[in-house]
């Protein structure tokens, strides 16, 4: 099922620990795996090396990697690119394959899924689609989780740019994360 196409791969995610599982996970599958915090990281990455494909989170920090797809594409008109996100919507996928993505997918998505939908010029209309999206305390447990890494783990920093009080906050990550 793996192409060597698919070497070397940029991986673009901000989140620190699900680019490190994910790249380790496509290196098992001998892929040659780069990863890039924000855009102008994947940028300068691409312009050093010749990715075949590469894998964008949608959300950055403080910024959407779809202006990212023309510029890589432009650096390389032959990159596979897919979007890869939690927070999937109809329009984000348009946009995205408008800009020249290859395909796109939800969060949370399998390794198989995605070395998949990168060899693919089409969505697989096969895939299961899941029965409910991310419930809103799955949501929110993320987006206290994200602030938290953007603060590097300083509660009255994070509590502060939530707009939450630091004890509330506290009692939040004291709970096992919400299922999916």
């Amino acid at each position: 099922m793996m192409s060597v196409a698919l070497s070397p791969l940029l991986i673009v995610e901000d989140d620190e620990v699900f680019a490190r599982v994910l790249a380790r996970s496509l290196a098992a599958h001998k892929l040659d795996v780069h990863v890039a915090r924000n855009g102008a990281d994947a940028l300068a990455l691409a312009k050093d090396q010749r990715f075949a494909a590469a894998v964008l989170d949608l959300k950055l920090e403080g910024e959407t990697s779809l202006a990212l797809i023309p510029q890589l594409q432009a650096i390389n008109p032959t990159m596979r690119i897919l979007m890869l996100t939690g927070y999937a919507s109809i329009q984000t996928a348009v946009e995205a394959t408008k800009l020249g993505a290859t395909n796109y997918l939800p969060k949370p998505a399998g390794v198989a899924e995605i070395l998949s939908a990168l060899q693919s010029d089409q969505p697989n209309p096969d895939l299961p689609v899941a029965e409910q999206p991310l419930s809103v305390d799955r949501l929110e447990w993320e987006h206290i989780q994200r602030v938290l890494a953007e603060y590097d783990g300083n509660i009255s920093a994070t509590a502060r740019a939530l707009n939450m009080h630091r004890r509330t906050l506290q009692r939040k990550l004291g709970k096992k994360p919400v299922k999916h």
